[in-house]
């Protein structure tokens, strides 16, 4: 199964539909896309910091977003208003000071709706510092 669009054109896409999200500065990346998944990295900023000094949750929540949002539009396109219904998030560990790497497998991929879950860790380790599932509602086509 082949993608139709590359982590290129992603980047491009989010740049241009969503330019707010580089706000202070650019952080988010998409780095690779695949058959129903896609890899994104938040690089270690300070504007992700919370009280205490540890990447905050909303960063995190954000990141698992953006990567089911990619790993979707990498299957079916650029669909603007392709949107979040769902999201469940388990924080397990404090991240370390460095970037954070989500790693999104699309579970289930319809017409209407779309499942995946979103692993994410501080950029080198192996424990998972979060888990995410969501759902994503796919707009009728033309």
């Amino acid at each position: 199964m082949t993608t139709k669009m590359t982590a290129a054109e992603l980047d491009a896409y989010l740049d241009e539909v969503f330019p707010q999200l580089h706000y202070g500065g650019r952080t988010f990346f998409v780095e690779a896309v695949g058959p129903m998944s896609a890899r994104m990295r938040c690089d270690y900023h300070e504007k992700h910091l919370r009280p205490g000094g540890t990447l905050s949750g909303p960063t995190m929540m954000a990141l698992a977003d953006l990567a089911l949002y990619a790993a979707i539009l990498a299957q079916i396109g650029p669909v603007p208003l392709a949107v979040t219904t769902s999201l469940s998030y388990n924080f397990l560990r404090k991240p370390a000071p460095m970037a954070l790497i989500g790693e999104c497998r699309l579970l289930k991929l319809g017409r209407r709706l779309a499942v995946g879950e979103v692993a994410i860790r501080s950029q080198g380790e192996s424990e998972l510092v979060c888990h995410a599932t969501g759902t994503y509602s796919i707009p009728a086509g033309p």
